[in-house]
C-alpha cells in the first residue's frame, strides 16, 4: 500500500499543485481580484433584445440602460441593433489562470472531465491508503487518528453550520 501511495502521489502532484493553486482563484471568482479588463466584439443577429444579446455574449441578466434609434446601451458595452455588433468590456483572469481555473471546472460535456475524475478516484485512494502507511499499534497512528478525526469534525461544522 505504502509504494502505490507514494508513486500515485508523486504522479498527482503535478495536477494537485493546479487543482490547489485554482481552487484559491476561484474563492475570489465573485470579485475581480488578479482580472483584467478586455474590450471584446461579438457580430449578432441585428434587432435582437436585452436577453438574446445577453445570452449570446454569456451576460446575466443583461438590461439596456438606453436606447436610440440604432445603439442600445448596457452595463458594460453597447449593442448596434441594425448591424448586431456588440462590443462590450469582460474581465479575465491571466492566461495562465484561465487555463488552470477552466481545468478545475470542466463539465461532462468536455473531454476533460475523464482527468477530473481519475483525480478524484487518486485522491480518495490516497486518502484511504494513508491509514495503511503505519501499524495501528505505534503512537504515530494513534495520533494520526486524532488529527483524522479532528479533521473530520472540522469538515462537518463547516459544511453544516
Amino acid at each position: 500500500m505504502r509504494i502505490y501511495h507514494r508513486y500515485l502521489g508523486f504522479f498527482v502532484a503535478g495536477i494537485m499543485a493546479v487543482y490547489s493553486i485554482s481552487g484559491v482563484v476561484l474563492i475570489f471568482r465573485d470579485t475581480d481580484f488578479l482580472k483584467k479588463e478586455y474590450i471584446a466584439e461579438k457580430q449578432l443577429e441585428p434587432g435582437l433584445d436585452a436577453n438574446e444579446v445577453g445570452r449570446e455574449i454569456k451576460i446575466k441578466n443583461l438590461k439596456f440602460s438606453s436606447r436610440s434609434e440604432d445603439l442600445a446601451k448596457f452595463e458594460r458595452g453597447t449593442y448596434n441593433t441594425k448591424t448586431g455588433l456588440a462590443s462590450y468590456t469582460v474581465k479575465r483572469l491571466p492566461l495562465v489562470l484561465d487555463k488552470m481555473t477552466h481545468l478545475h471546472k470542466a463539465k461532462s460535456s468536455e473531454p476533460l472531465f475523464f482527468l477530473n475524475i481519475f483525480f478524484g478516484v487518486a485522491l480518495l485512494f490516497l486518502v484511504i491508503s494513508s491509514f495503511w502507511m503505519f501499524l495501528r499499534k505505534t503512537p504515530v497512528f494513534k495520533k494520526g487518528m486524532y488529527f483524522a478525526i479532528a479533521g473530520i469534525v472540522l469538515t462537518l461544522v463547516l459544511l453544516f453550520v
